[in-house]
């Protein structure tokens, strides 16, 4: 009885020769398409021909001599998965702030729990005990990107052949409890905190008025806003297209990248005092961001929301913060009767259901848009 056939993506000893002045390493592998195939490599010494084989067998398409399978532990596997999700960012494919947010939630709540876990043991019953037991003692919020984390680094497990199927997919699923009605900005409210802040020297200081209007008459994100720079700006036809964002990414400082997904990128109208806002900061600062740092470079997001914290602590309104600001902008627009798939397009959202389940507190073509906000700012000016 012949011996059996290596697995489909595997290969066999490799083997090495010295040929005249040269070393050979050669192997059998066994392809995808399952068809067995003898490659080789030649070098000046031994192990320099063992490496060049060993390379070419790990970018041989179809072929892996990765130490992920079926024993190996979790924690290898979000290591490398965490790699991927760090390419992912690299080609723009994936937000910075989404791939440290897994990081974080790896090594502080998963990691601890099932990371010395083998592949195989990585049950159903386990996986669905620790989320359960996370819901219990850390929340829904926590533990629904617990649950996240640990479909990506299973399905990289799968994809790599390690299992057959991602148990995640029958894990306990995890509801949010009683949801809060998302907290906007009445226009009695918006006229108190501008009154606020504009009497505020420490505010006008950094900037935090025009931050203030600027989002919420457009209802973009910090990011995206902090991002923006003259040339994004069209006075000519009156709007600015959105389609960078600013974010922190450790080792690397401040980034200017694209933002997350298509329906981000956007040409958003701007508002009679929006546009009297760019032409008087054009003329301030020239070139370059259209909300600068002190140096005339991108402002750091964090930073600038600390900035805003802060004014609303001294002015007495501590609920104030830059998603409140978009979900005025959406709740002014909806109150006009503005269509929802308009009010989703404003504020960059791929899916209508994200505006209404999140950022609508019930139910504004573009320049139904512009209207209403043109009718907020002057109802929040008198």
């Amino acid at each position: 009885m012949g011996r059996p056939p290596l697995p489909a993506g595997s290969h066999g000893n490799i083997r090495t020769k010295k040929i005249g002045t040269t070393w050979v390493a050669a192997t059998y592998v066994r392809d995808g398409d399952g068809r067995r195939r003898e490659i080789r490599r030649e070098a000046k010494s031994k192990s320099a021909a063992g490496l060049k084989l060993q390379a070419a067998l790990e970018n041989r398409a179809g072929f892996s001599t990765s130490a992920i399978d079926r024993n190996a532990k979790l924690e290898l596997v979000a290591t490398a998965w965490l790699e991927h999700c760090a390419r992912q960012v690299e080609a723009g494919d994936m937000a910075p702030n989404t791939a440290r947010l897994y990081t974080s939630i790896w090594n502080s709540h998963v990691k601890e729990a099932v990371g010395q876990l083998r592949v195989h043991e990585a049950t159903v019953p386990r996986l669905d005990a620790f989320i359960v037991s996370m819901r219990t003692h850390q929340g829904p919020a926590l533990t629904k990107t617990a649950r996240t984390v640990l479909n990506g680094i299973l399905g990289y497990a799968v994809r790599h052949g390690a299992m057959t199927a991602n148990p995640m997919r029958e894990v306990s699923r995890i509801s949010g409890g009683t949801k809060r009605e998302p907290r906007a900005m009445t226009a009695k409210e918006r006229r108190e905190w501008l009154f606020a802040i504009d009497r505020d020297e420490k505010a006008i200081d950094e900037d935090v008025p025009d931050l203030t209007r600027w989002m919420l008459s457009t209802g973009v994100r910090m990011g995206e806003c902090l991002a923006i720079r003259f040339e994004d700006v069209n006075l000519l036809e009156r709007e600015v297209t959105i389609s960078h964002g600013i974010t922190r990414v450790k080792g690397r400082g401040l980034l200017r990248g694209p933002v997350k997904t298509r329906s981000s990128v956007r040409t958003i109208g701007l508002t009679d005092s929006l546009v009297t806002m760019v032409e008087e900061r054009l003329v301030l600062y020239g070139e370059g961001p259209l909300f600068p740092n002190t140096k005339g470079g991108h402002r750091d997001p964090s930073n600038t929301s600390r900035c805003i914290r802060e004014a609303r602590e001294r002015a007495g309104i501590d609920w104030v913060t830059s998603h409140v600001f978009r979900k005025t902008v959406a709740t002014v627009m909806d109150q006009a009767n503005v269509t929802t798939r308009v009010v989703s397009d404003q504020l960059g959202h791929s899916r209508i259901s994200m505006t209404q389940d999140v950022y609508m507190a019930r139910r504004a073509p573009a320049s139904e848009a512009l209207r209403a906000l043109e009718d907020a700012e002057r109802g929040s000016n008198d």
